[in-house]
């Protein structure tokens, strides 16, 4: 683990340098002199280190605040990494297990979304060691005739009538809140609105501390060694593994990751003049999704290119198949996955609340072959089709974020 400043490090300035290193270390996760194999500094992998920085701030400096919390966004289209979904709005704060808080807001019109307290820290990579300490969906919960509500997270639930209807627990491992909305109709689905305080501490929380600082920043050093190289190593190994068919699973109920949702992970690789196609048929489900990353197990820019698709963005064939095509050319078609100047990454195929784990068939053609080697009934679309789709997808990303 890397070492741990102190608040004498802070009082010191010794810290900062500290920091520079393991931001210039970093840089081996895609430039290392050492391994002839290693990926070239190219423009996006400089990117993805500088984002990837940009949401360490965020998760350990800006909402490591167990006193007075705030709801904010460390993974978005501009701040990719841990192979995110492009259907998602995440939210996140740090919390204590021994400490009493509200969160109040107003309900929105995604197509799911998902309260989530969890153990661990995103810097200590032990994805498989975190825990769902409790979870809320949006169809428990409890609102007013003005879709108003309030959930209390706390280590006992209040009496019954004396606190909120809505309740998530807390424990003695109890280390932060995740919130997953998930949009389907990307145009007309609205976030939900959201702000959380503690209610058991002072009015005014303490002002920040060297103590504090450091330990925030020994996080951010944690986030860049550990939890940087964590990602990398898992893009890493699947990109060692041959291409083939997709077959999603459910994870444990105790995992951290979403309530009822089926993931599949599995290589692409697409050169120029290859097309990949993409079968199956869709389970019955709340909604499922397919969307492309790169190497760095970020997503391809999914705002300007149509690079994921999901259940209300396909189109299907007459016969009820999804056939989609990942090609570095408009083969005019509408299921089209555009991988922009990408080669090679993982594809991840998500089923919400599914019936069924169909798994996603994966072949490779050469592009001038890919109309002969499609079923009949394909829809298509036209150089104009194509540009308002992606004016609409791009404005529909800014209205999630609020931009």
């Amino acid at each position: 683990m890397t070492s741990r400043p102190t608040a004498a490090d802070v009082v010191a300035g010794t810290v900062w340098p500290m920091l520079v290193d393991r931001i210039a270390a970093a840089g081996r996760a895609v430039w290392d002199p050492d391994e002839s194999t290693g990926n070239p500094m190219t423009a996006e992998g400089l990117r993805y280190l500088l984002r990837f920085l940009a949401a360490g701030i965020s998760l350990c400096i800006e909402h490591d605040d167990t006193e007075a919390p705030e709801l904010g966004r460390m993974i978005e289209d501009r701040m990719s990494w841990g192979l995110d979904n492009p259907d998602t709005l995440y939210t996140y704060t740090r919390v204590s297990g021994a400490g009493e808080y509200r969160i109040v807001g107003t309900r929105g019109t995604a197509k799911h979304i998902e309260f989530q307290v969890n153990t661990g820290h995103y810097s200590d990579g032990d994805f498989t060691g975190w825990r769902a300490v409790s979870a809320l969906a949006g169809d428990d919960i409890e609102t007013d005739v003005e879709q108003h509500f309030e959930i209390a997270l706390s280590a006992h639930p209040h009496p019954t009538g004396e606190g909120p209807a809505n309740w998530l627990a807390l424990d003695d491992q109890a280390s932060f809140l995740l919130i997953r909305q998930y949009f389907d109709d990307w145009e007309n689905e609205r976030p939900w609105d959201l702000a959380i305080e503690r209610i058991d501490g002072a009015s005014t929380p303490p002002p920040l501390t060297d103590e504090v600082m450091a330990a925030r920043v020994g996080l951010l050093l944690d986030w860049l060694d550990i939890g940087l190289h964590c990602w990398d190593d898992i893009s890493k190994s699947i990109l060692g593994t041959p291409v083939g068919d997709i077959s999603p699973f459910l994870p444990p109920a105790e995992a951290s990751g979403l309530k009822g949702q089926a993931y599949g992970m599995a290589p692409w690789r697409c050169q120029p003049g290859e097309a990949v196609v993409l079968e199956f048929h869709p389970p019955t489900c709340l909604m499922w999704g397919i969307s492309l990353c790169d190497r760095y197990w970020q997503s391809i820019d999914f705002a300007d290119r149509q690079s994921s698709i999901n259940s209300a963005q396909a189109e299907l064939t007459p016969q009820g198949a999804f056939v989609g095509v990942i090609c570095h050319q408009d083969p005019g078609l509408a299921n089209w996955f555009d991988p922009g100047a990408e080669t090679e990454g993982t594809i991840a195929v998500r089923y919400l609340m599914p019936e069924g784990l169909p798994a996603v068939r994966y072949r490779t053609v050469p592009f001038a072959d890919l109309v002969t080697s499609l079923p009949e009934g394909m829809p298509v679309r036209t150089p104009d089709q194509r540009r308002e789709v992606l004016s609409r997808r791009r404005l529909s990303v800014a209205r999630r974020y609020r931009r």
